[in-house]
């Protein structure tokens, strides 16, 4: 074997890693979606007041900019070698995810 053969950086075999983690943002955008419809449809159904109506619009908004970011994730992790998640993706998930639970509870008010 010769020297320049072993110094040789492998080819990276990410498996099924960045498929599984497509498939897992995708699942939480659906997740995400659902919790936002639902939001929706107990502020409208329920006879709540403004406050229920205002927080259901947000969580509809909200979905809508973790679409982005997840849809930012995905076509990054489409690539054969993935980045690491970039801070703001993390911050905007997290933050989004968040200010979900926080509109949950004033729909359910």
């Amino acid at each position: 074997m010769s020297e320049a053969a072993s110094t040789a950086t492998p080819a990276r075999d990410p498996g099924l890693q960045p498929e599984r983690t497509r498939l897992a943002w995708r699942r939480t955008t659906l997740s995400f979606m659902v919790a936002a419809l639902l939001a929706g449809k107990q502020a409208l159904n329920g006879g709540s007041g403004p406050l229920a109506l205002l927080a259901a619009g947000l969580s509809l908004v909200l979905w809508l900019v973790f679409v982005l970011v997840a849809g930012r994730r995905i076509r990054a992790l489409a690539s054969a070698r993935p980045r690491p998640m970039r801070r703001a993706t993390a911050f905007g998930a997290v933050g989004c995810t968040i200010a979900l639970a926080v509109f949950a509870v004033a729909v359910v008010r």
